[in-house]
């Protein structure tokens, strides 16, 4: 009798120890997806959409002296500089390329041109590109943000006179004939902001933005032949406000 108990539990225990390693392999399996989804939903929860688009905008921008809009070498006598431009309407387009984490913060990429017509005189263009971050809030269909963007860029600026100039230097008897000068500096800029998108459905957004770009570029100039010269500092003029007005697409 007794032998025949221990042939019944010797085949019984393989089938409770199959059935244990089932039920263990399943209670591992679900660990494992509980996991899955939690790091799934983390993720999730970290990126939670992307965005891109055009932007037009106008500003208004203005320098202390003409001879900082102007750093050309043949403007002419002090007189006549201290009557040319040194403010005016600024004109451009530009495009950005945003992530969105947290669902409170954007980061990016974006450039862009301006262009400042100098009445006459030429005109000052502004080509710039770089990273921006900012935080935002959601607020039903609008989003109020506050950001800031820093990069790099190049201001071109274009001088051309009424009437060409004729320069001596002193001392010599070379004459050169200005008719047109052409110039470029490239500048390292930081650009505080803050904006309101709008939903306009689930793929597409208006974007209002006010800005002021800081430019930094070299700490003096050389280009100008007048007698006194201009202390530029690291702060390099014209620029001033603008008030951008674009569509965004993407996951909002």
């Amino acid at each position: 009798m007794k032998k025949q108990l221990f042939l019944i539990a010797l085949l019984i225990l393989p089938l409770c120890l199959k059935a244990q390693e089932e039920e263990l392999g399943t209670a591992v399996q679900q660990q494992l997806g509980s996991a899955r989804e939690l790091v799934r939903k983390s993720g999730a929860g970290v990126y939670t959409g992307f965005s891109g688009g055009m932007m037009l905008h106008i500003g208004y921008m203005f320098s202390d002296d003409p001879r900082k809009i102007f750093s050309n070498a043949g403007l002419g006598n002090e007189e006549y500089v201290k009557n040319l431009p040194k403010d005016g309407v600024s004109l451009g387009l530009g495009g950005t390329l945003r992530v969105h984490l947290l669902n409170h913060i954007h980061v990016g990429a974006e450039g862009g041109m301006s262009i400042m017509p100098l009445r006459g005189h030429g005109n000052i263009r502004i080509g710039y590109g770089g990273a921006l971050c900012d935080g935002y809030l959601s607020l039903g269909k609008t989003r109020p943000l506050l950001g800031l963007s820093l990069g790099g860029g190049v201001m071109k600026r274009l001088y051309l006179p009424e009437n060409p100039y004729t320069y001596v230097p002193e001392g010599t008897t070379d004459t050169t004939v200005y008719n047109a000068s052409y110039t470029q500096t490239p500048f390292f800029y930081l650009d505080p902001y803050i904006g309101i998108e709008i939903d306009l459905n689930s793929h597409m957004a208006l974007l209002l933005r006010i800005d002021y770009m800081l430019p930094f570029g070299r700490s003096g100039s050389t280009l100008t032949d007048l007698k006194n010269g201009v202390n530029w500092g690291n702060f390099m003029t014209p620029t001033g406000p603008r008030l951008y007005v674009g569509i965004m697409f993407g996951k909002f």
